[in-house]
């Protein structure tokens, strides 16, 4: 159960955000711009690629790797395939992970590397391979790491991670990976680089326009902005003690919904399910007839409300990117959930380009993780 009267106490949020996470999302589009002038300094921008790569291969540990694999991969589309290396070893710890590239990749393909640590002895063992094989090797970590040194050894492209200070100094408790600052600083030096390659469309401009949204989301959805004039607050509120069902529709909601549900599962241990519409109303709808359903069980009313915890039900989460008038599941997802006494949220941004939509909708999701962490105390 959450705390929501912590929800509007900035200062009881501040008090139990041991996480920076709070911080990490309000400071958002500020991380987009250092990133974004970090490749420029490298010389992202002074690149003349020959053409586009056959294929990007990405790898790194983590949620906030394979979130940015997800992002690419969408925003490139079909022009070349982005594939996430998935690291093999005993642990999730950076001297346990090995990555090992394809047999057939080589000098025609292009291998990034982003990682929030950036002392994974594999992933310098992966970067002197790929310099071997003649993959043109592109990283982004924190600067002064072993990997920094062995990309620059092998002739690659390092561009400096954009963390804070208090990332590094005084950090009660490690960076988590799904935080949103993690995501945002890797992503935009690739975002650069890529649009360098002519795989997708993000010039300087529109990273600019990426940090002004992030920074309206943070003004709408920040700790002092109370309950009800806040988006992301209200979800948090709304997703308690139930299990989120993330539905989404349109290209960019796709991964934004992924990551939403990634970072419930590693913010606040809040588990969740996603699928895309319309595929997602057959996919789901056993799971709404089923006991998560309300009026599978309805709330008792002599249940003991301080001692007996209410019984866990489904709540929709609709995320949206696209406009109303358009081609739409939407009112058959509204239909199937209130037709099974199943709550639904919907999130959809104001107008924009694609970056601009997709930013808004990880950066609401993203808060509403965070508030959901914090007045839960996970």
């Amino acid at each position: 159960m959450i705390d929501e009267s912590l929800l509007d106490s900035p200062e009881g949020l501040a008090e139990a955000d041991h996480r920076g996470l709070l911080r990490g999302a309000a400071e958002a589009g500020a991380r987009v711009r250092t990133a974004a002038r970090y490749a420029a300094e490298a010389g992202v921008h002074d690149l003349k690629p020959d053409g586009r790569p056959r294929a990007v291969l990405i790898a790194g540990p983590g949620a906030a790797a394979t979130q940015t694999a997800d992002l690419l991969g969408t925003l490139a589309g079909a022009g070349s395939p982005v594939t996430r290396l998935a690291p093999t070893g005993v642990a999730p710890a950076a001297g346990a992970l090995r990555w090992e590239l394809p047999g057939w990749a080589g000098s025609v393909d292009l291998l990034l590397i982003a990682t929030p640590d950036g002392t994974e002895p594999g992933l310098s063992l992966l970067s002197e391979q790929a310099y071997r094989r003649g993959c043109t090797v592109v990283a982004v970590a924190p600067a002064r790491t072993p990997l920094a040194e062995a990309v620059n050894g092998s002739h690659g492209l390092f561009v400096p991670m954009a963390t804070a200070p208090y990332e590094q100094d005084g950090q009660e408790e490690p960076l988590a990976s799904s935080a949103p600052g993690a995501l945002w600083a890797l992503l935009t030096p690739l975002l650069a680089l890529l649009d360098r390659t002519g795989l997708l469309t993000a010039p300087p401009d529109a990273l600019e326009k990426v940090a002004d949204r992030l920074d309206r989301v943070a003004e709408r959805c920040g700790p002092a902005i109370a309950i009800y004039n806040n988006p992301a607050k209200t979800l948090a509120a709304e997703l308690a003690d139930t299990l989120p069902v993330v539905w989404t529709e349109g290209t960019s909601a796709g991964p934004a919904g992924r990551r939403f549900a990634a970072a419930l599962a590693e913010l606040s241990g809040t588990p969740a399910v996603v699928a895309d519409l319309p595929e997602a109303l057959g996919v789901h709808s056993a799971l709404l007839a089923g006991p998560l359903a309300a009026r599978a069980n309805p709330d008792d009313f002599f249940r003991d409300r301080v001692e007996e915890p209410p019984a866990l039900h489904a709540r929709v989460v609709l995320l949206r990117d696209r406009p109303i008038g358009g081609l739409t599941a939407a009112p058959a997802a509204r239909e199937l959930a209130l037709s099974h006494d199943t709550p639904i949220s919907e999130l959809e941004p104001g107008e924009g380009g694609e970056l601009e939509t997709l930013a808004e909708l990880i950066a609401v999701t993203d808060f509403a993780a965070v508030y959901l962490a914090l007045t839960s105390g996970a």
